[in-house]
């Protein structure tokens, strides 16, 4: 950290540097999105097959909550994915009423692709910095992972 940044992080005040942050996180997540490949599945659909991928095998009721919208959302682009081939159903192991869901194959594959082609993108980017710079990153990405599993 340069000498001039150590001294404006000690002089900003916790919600002056949440505003900051919370803008150039949002800034980055719109140019990652922009970098992955165009295809006939919107960001809502990858997001679904992500949370999947991430969470394992899910009720659509788990899934609606995990991507923050009503049941009747979640089932269309349930529908959309099934109709495309990546998204399967299997019965809930315990409860007759329920399925899981989980990608398919191809679901999975999707989701490779895109975060491939995201990284691809922030490479780039990151080779054109310093190694000082870099440096600062790893540390705000180590911090910023933190806080992320803090919650509340």
């Amino acid at each position: 950290m340069t000498e001039r940044m150590a001294v404006m992080s000690k002089r900003i005040a916790p919600a002056a540097l949440a505003a900051m942050l919370g803008d150039a996180i949002s800034r980055l997540g719109r140019r990652q999105r922009q970098a992955r490949p165009v295809g006939e599945l919107t960001q809502n659909q990858i997001s679904v097959l992500t949370s999947l991928e991430l969470g394992g095998a899910l009720t659509p009721r788990e899934l609606a909550d995990a991507e923050r919208v009503q049941p009747p959302t979640m089932t269309k682009v349930l529908a959309r994915l099934e109709e495309l081939g990546l998204l399967q159903r299997t019965p809930h192991p315990t409860d007759r009423r329920q399925v899981l869901l989980s990608a398919t194959s191809a679901g999975h594959d999707i989701v490779v692709e895109q975060r491939r082609a995201k990284d691809e993108w922030l490479t780039r980017v990151l080779t054109r910095l310093t190694p000082a710079e870099r440096q600062i990153l790893c540390q705000a990405a180590e911090i910023m992972s933190r806080i992320a599993r803090e919650g509340d």
